[in-house]
């Protein structure tokens, strides 16, 4: 446990976890990211849409509902401690088992929760950031694609990447060289008034504020959306470009490669409308 972090297993407060535990083992979990409003988890139908998902196609025994109630209990604790804003990560992983990839029948998942005090207003938008390209690509596997699972190598090693280049974020490709997202959201680019965002069958991490993007906030600015396989050429070429995820709900792009935008209406458009919803 680092800092102010809060950490239950299975709703128990706890500075350790048991193993043997097939979470660590083969990375055989889900985990969602949510933003905590005085307590509030911002949002949660959306995670556990998705967290359901997950479940289904890892063939986890249904514990959403737990999940839940662990959920309430963690969020009353945080609410009682009075912290404003808050990031809660939620990880199930299938439990404990015998050696070997096989899970076992029985399977008894898991639940971690990790509360960690913001220290920033998160209604406030962050600074235009400035983009690199990844050197490793997202691998394929269309039956995992869109999910949020524990296996996040590429990730990582992206974010080492863009971090000791001096990056705020970086682009990352999939392995035919399409765009796909930044390492921790997905990217939308403004093109002749028309909202794109790549697609993500293949591979790639479908999040909540993409899907309210979609949805709900640019269809209430009468902006067009559309899903499509995006190129390098392509994003440079676009006229704004933004990522999303959801502890910081929008972020404009300042630069990629070598193109700079200095114009960021939509973004800040779109903003507004997710800061409307943070209330």
């Amino acid at each position: 446990m680092s800092g102010d972090s809060i950490i239950w297993l299975d709703g128990v407060e706890v500075s350790s976890l048991p193993l043997p535990d097939r979470g660590l083992d083969f990375g055989d979990g889900l985990f969602e990211t949510l933003l905590l409003r005085g307590g509030k988890p911002l949002f949660s139908q959306l995670h556990f849409a998705r967290l359901q998902r997950g479940l289904h196609a890892l063939s986890f025994p249904n514990c959403l509902a737990g999940v839940e109630q662990l959920l309430e209990r963690a969020s009353a604790s945080i609410a009682v401690r009075q912290w404003e804003w808050c990031a809660l990560r939620i990880t199930v992983t299938r439990g404990a088992g015998p050696r070997g990839y096989a899970p076992p029948t029985d399977a008894v998942p898991r639940v971690i929760i990790m509360a960690t005090p913001l220290g920033s207003a998160a209604n406030e938008p962050a600074d235009a950031a400035a983009l690199g390209l990844a050197a490793i690509r997202w691998p394929s596997q269309p039956a995992l694609a869109g999910l949020k699972h524990l296996n996040r190598l590429e990730q990582v090693l992206a974010a080492q990447e863009c971090r000791s280049c001096g990056f705020d974020e970086a682009v990352m490709l999939d392995q035919t060289g399409s765009v796909v997202s930044v390492t921790a959201g997905n990217l939308f680019l403004v093109t002749a008034g028309t909202l794109l965002t790549p697609r993500l069958e293949v591979c790639g991490i479908s999040g909540t504020r993409r899907e309210l993007i979609m949805h709900r906030w640019a269809p209430a600015l009468g902006l067009d959306v559309r899903e499509g396989t995006i190129g390098i050429d392509q994003l440079t070429a676009a006229d704004e470009v933004f990522y999303s995820n959801s502890l910081v709900g929008l972020r404009p792009v300042a630069s990629f490669l070598e193109r700079h935008w200095r114009c960021h209406d939509v973004c800040a458009a779109l903003y507004l409308k997710y800061r409307d919803e943070l209330a």
